[in-house]
């Protein structure tokens, strides 16, 4: 176990066929582009309204950070849990079960709008307890519209995914870049949008921040009617909707499947909103620096987390297949290709990382902040990215408790207490607040990779919840 310690990229070699780690690499790509570019559509909503709101001031900004700080806690919960009905509809599909697929996706339309509405209420709800977290009063003045119309979005947001989550898990079937279209249909929409109503041009009035949160809201509501219509009415979607009752059994089942995994990104993300909050205890220059640099690593950081799908997804279908020699150089090759992704990011970050920020915002306080914390999510990446990959094999698994303590113990009693005492009671400063989770990443993904490898360490390579194949619903 001591070459554990230094990352887990080092295991690949040891644990994996160089020979198989490169015959799966090829359709890991395949299907992790039009993955990442399905998730990158939804980090370039707010990284729209960010670039079209930086030259009204950091105030517009800070705004965006701290309503992006929440929305990513729900976005990952949605995420996770409809991330559970694609390896749910792989597996199916790799027991060549179609009447399983179309019915897990019609009872999943149902789950993806009980996410949408029930996410959107607790936004609204988090809403009240804002000005008991001793945020920049000035932010909080200018958001209510902003939030409300962000809180609305996560509705058409949650069904669209399900959608992108079926495509994504049948991209054998060559239906996974529909996802990312309809995806992009959305940030297609946004650009224009934007530039009407926050600017006030073709009769509208300029309404800054408030025309931000309506356009992102009009987008996502249109991509999701055009994809309505494309399943309704395509010859290539005729499979996807033949007939099958709705089953609360079926539902409720989904449910079971997906709320540990939700629960998990959420508890992730929500250490991460817990971080910005305390940024936020430095000023509007902080949150606003953050902002800024987190357009740009949160843009990097869905290759890996599209990889950890791609991955899941594959994984699954594998299970269903009954292929079990091929799940540790399916995982392996995702990790080598996320280890260099993100080696050369973080260069990036490090050599250029004021120029990077600059392309954004054009402060010299504002960059300069930026600049700094870019380079702390250089070296947070490169861990950040192996877990990813760790966490997405084991997703495929179904396998979520375990690596749910593993994020507590990593992220809530390491990473965000020593970052509070290394920011605040030791004065370091905001950046001191991120630099910490470095170590709790560390932790979370050599603890993941022991997890893969005690899971895939029975004979000839299987795993025991291959022998647990058809535990879903057949229809």
């Amino acid at each position: 176990m001591s070459g554990l310690c230094v990352h887990p990229f080092v295991m690949a070699a040891r644990f994996s066929g160089l020979r198989s780690l490169f015959r799966e690499t090829p359709g890991l790509v395949r299907l992790s582009v039009p993955i990442i570019a399905g998730l990158a559509a939804s980090v370039l909503i707010s990284a729209i309204d960010a670039v079209f709101l930086a030259p009204l001031g950091r105030v517009p900004l800070a705004a965006v950070a701290l309503t992006g700080s929440v929305l990513i806690v729900l976005y990952a919960a949605i995420y996770g849990a409809i991330s559970m009905l694609g390896v749910r509809i792989a597996n199916a599909h790799g027991a060549r079960a179609g009447r399983q697929v179309t019915g897990e996706l019609r009872n999943g339309l149902l789950l993806g709008l009980l996410c949408g509405v029930a996410a959107a209420a607790l936004m609204g709800a988090v809403w009240f307890f804002l000005p008991l977290l001793d945020q920049p009063g000035e932010v909080l003045e200018a958001l209510p519209p902003y939030w409300a119309s962000m809180s609305a979005f996560l509705v058409p947001f949650a069904v669209l995914s399900v959608f992108k989550a079926t495509l994504e898990a049948l991209e054998a079937l060559g239906r996974a870049w529909f996802a990312a279209t309809f995806a992009f249909l959305g940030v297609g929409l946004n650009l224009p949008l934007n530039d009407v109503l926050i600017y006030g041009k073709a009769g509208f009035p300029a309404m800054g921040l408030a025309g931000a949160g309506l356009a992102s809201l009009l987008a996502e509501s249109l991509a999701l009617v055009a994809v309505l219509l494309w399943w309704r009415l395509s010859h290539r979607a005729r499979r996807l909707r033949v007939r099958q009752p709705l089953r609360l059994a079926t539902v409720a089942a989904q449910v079971r499947s997906g709320a540990p995994m939700a629960g998990l990104y959420a508890l992730e993300t929500l250490s991460g909103t817990v971080a910005v909050m305390m940024i936020g205890w430095f000023g509007t220059l902080a949150l606003a620096s953050y902002q800024v640099a987190e357009v740009v690593a949160g843009a990097v950081y869905m290759v890996p987390l599209g990889m950890a799908g791609a991955v899941a997804l594959t994984v699954a279908r594998a299970r269903g297949a009954g292929e079990g020699e091929r799940i540790r150089p399916i995982v392996f090759a995702g990790l080598t290709v996320v280890s260099a992704w993100m080696l050369s990011a973080a260069l990036c970050f490090v050599l250029g990382g004021g120029t990077i920020a600059g392309w954004i915002v054009d402060d010299e306080e504002t960059i300069r902040l930026a600049a700094a914390f870019l380079v702390v999510f250089a070296v947070f990446q490169l861990m950040d990215g192996a877990q990813s990959t760790m966490l997405g094999a084991l997703r495929g698994f179904e396998d979520v408790i375990w690596p749910g303590a593993v994020s507590f113990i990593s992220y809530w009693v390491i990473s965000l207490p020593l970052g509070y005492g290394l920011a605040h009671s030791l004065g370091f400063g905001p950046v001191a607040v991120w630099a910490v989770f470095v170590v709790g990443l560390s932790i979370a993904a050599v603890a993941l990779t022991m997890r893969f490898l005690w899971r895939t360490g029975r004979p000839q390579g299987t795993v025991s919840l291959l022998e647990e194949k058809g535990t879903g619903e057949r229809n």
